[in-house]
């Protein structure tokens, strides 16, 4: 009678003190956003990608001059009063053209790494947990783009573009596709591993004990815990994708004139003259390539430590 009551009165407890231990552990979101807001490179890094992301959509808006307005008298003017960084070799203003191709080089970064990840994320997974066939033939076919250098094979593909004559408008797109069936295949190879490790863990093994459909093992129980490595991926992709758009953009192969993106504005450093004498022509377009490449890899070390502190010894 005496240990009834005893152990009674200990299980009483213990479940009035479950909704205070519940308040004492936040959940994954707000501990992982904990840990980022404590990585001061990483929070100032996402700082600078939202004022920058701020300017190139809202900036063209209240510049007085217009992209495609070129003044014959005002051509490759040293930055002034008027222009705040001078004028290119049509007079048209470097500070409205540098946003807006801020735009075109931020977008096809974003979409070009969502392409990706999708296609990836899905091939990946499929490849992990359906195994077999389907896991040689994704992998042999991931395996076949990795030996491939990427930068020349997207610069014949660019010069395809050139020579079927594709007009501006839709080259952006075309870039966009180029990189992302690129991107692909190492995502895709991270996320297999993650699936072959995570489908032999004991939380898997109970899901098929409990007989879970197939859908509700992989989407509910497997692919959320390969949500970490996707956001780091993801956040790299970004990088990579704006650096190899200015790259086949400085070669003539990407976005082409007369839209305007950071690589093809950095052109004007292939002349002698305009690389020694107008440094305002192309030294805007590399810095803000440089900084939004080094702001997105850090914020992407920032976003990996915090969403997986036992990959850089960071307690949570």
């Amino acid at each position: 009678m005496l240990a009834t009551l005893f152990f009674g009165r200990r299980r009483r407890w213990r479940q009035a003190q479950l909704p205070a231990l519940a308040q004492l552990s936040p959940p994954p979101t707000t501990q992982a956003w904990q840990r980022l807001r404590r990585h001061r490179l990483a929070m100032l890094s996402l700082l600078l990608l939202l004022v920058l992301a701020v300017l190139c959509l809202f900036g063209p808006m209240l510049s007085p001059w217009q992209d495609d307005a070129g003044d014959a008298l005002n051509i490759n003017q040293a930055p002034n009063a008027a222009h705040w960084l001078g004028t290119d070799f049509l007079g048209r203003d470097i500070y409205t053209r540098l946003l807006l191709a801020g735009r075109i080089s931020l977008t096809i970064g974003l979409v070009s790494m969502l392409l990706s990840v999708t296609l990836g994320y899905l091939l990946g997974a499929l490849s992990g947990y359906l195994g077999g066939m389907v896991d040689k033939l994704i992998m042999r076919f991931a395996d076949l783009l990795m030996t491939i250098p990427s930068l020349p094979l997207l610069i014949i593909m660019g010069a395809m573009l050139s020579e079927l004559d594709v007009s501006p408008d839709y080259r952006i797109y075309m870039v966009m596709i180029m990189l992302s069936l690129l991107g692909w295949p190492s995502l895709a190879r991270l996320v297999r591993g993650q699936i072959l490790s995570l489908r032999e863990r004991d939380f898997m093994l109970a899901t098929e004990v409990l007989g879970l459909s197939t859908r509700r093992r992989l989407f509910g129980h497997l692919l959320p815990n390969t949500i970490p490595i996707l956001v780091v991926v993801a956040t790299m992709g970004v990088a990579n994708a704006i650096l190899s758009e200015s790259a086949l953009s400085y070669l003539g192969l990407g976005v082409v004139p007369p839209t305007p993106s950071w690589g093809n504005m950095m052109d004007a450093a292939n002349s002698l003259i305009d690389f020694q004498r107008r440094p305002w022509l192309w030294m805007p377009p590399g810095l803000a390539i440089f900084i939004t490449v080094v702001a997105i890899n850090i914020l992407g070390d920032g976003l990996r430590d915090a969403l997986d502190p036992k990959m850089n010894g960071v307690r949570p």
